[in-house]
């Protein structure tokens, strides 16, 4: 029999997600370049040329980063040559950075095309980077659908920001 493990605390994030996009204003990332406000305030961890690292305000564990590029483009194959090689070297930083200031076990690396694949803000491509820890899940999601995360988003992100190459 299959299984089925809710995870309620992402339902709010999720359910809106969009609505931004929808409304003309961009995608939330956009929203946040756009904003004027410091890095420290967005938690962005790295800025390039053509793309960013900024940490999940909703993560699946601490050190959850997303790259991105900084124009809003949904599909890998609408990106340019320089975004391309820009996103991928931003995204190898991103796993060295996590690696200096975490240790962890393991990373996972991944991206959500499209709506159906769990692209919750699918208008603009984005690269998941996340720090993994045998046994990282714990029974919080299971039972009080929550999540639970040992520092404060602006300690990760300036503990990952002293450990990005180059710094």
């Amino acid at each position: 029999m299959l299984e089925r493990i809710w995870n309620g605390w992402r339902a709010t994030y999720v359910g809106s997600a969009g609505e931004a996009a929808v409304s003309g204003e961009g995608s939330v990332f956009s929203q946040i370049l756009r904003s004027g406000l410091d890095d420290e305030a967005t938690n962005i961890v790295h800025r390039g040329e053509l793309c960013f690292a900024v940490l999940n305000a909703y993560p699946y564990g601490t050190g959850h980063l997303l790259v991105l590029p900084c124009r809003e483009v949904a599909n890998l194959e609408d990106l340019e040559q320089a975004e391309t090689s820009e996103l991928w070297t931003t995204v190898t930083d991103a796993v060295r950075a996590i690696k200096l200031a975490y240790s962890p076990e393991g990373i996972n690396v991944g991206i959500n095309l499209g709506r159906p694949a769990g692209g919750s803000v699918s208008e603009h491509l984005h690269v998941h980077v996340v720090p993994r820890w045998t046994g990282d899940a714990n029974f919080m999601t299971t039972v009080a659908n929550t999540r639970t995360l040992p520092e404060a988003l602006d300690v990760t992100a300036a503990r990952i920001r002293a450990a990005w190459p180059g710094q």
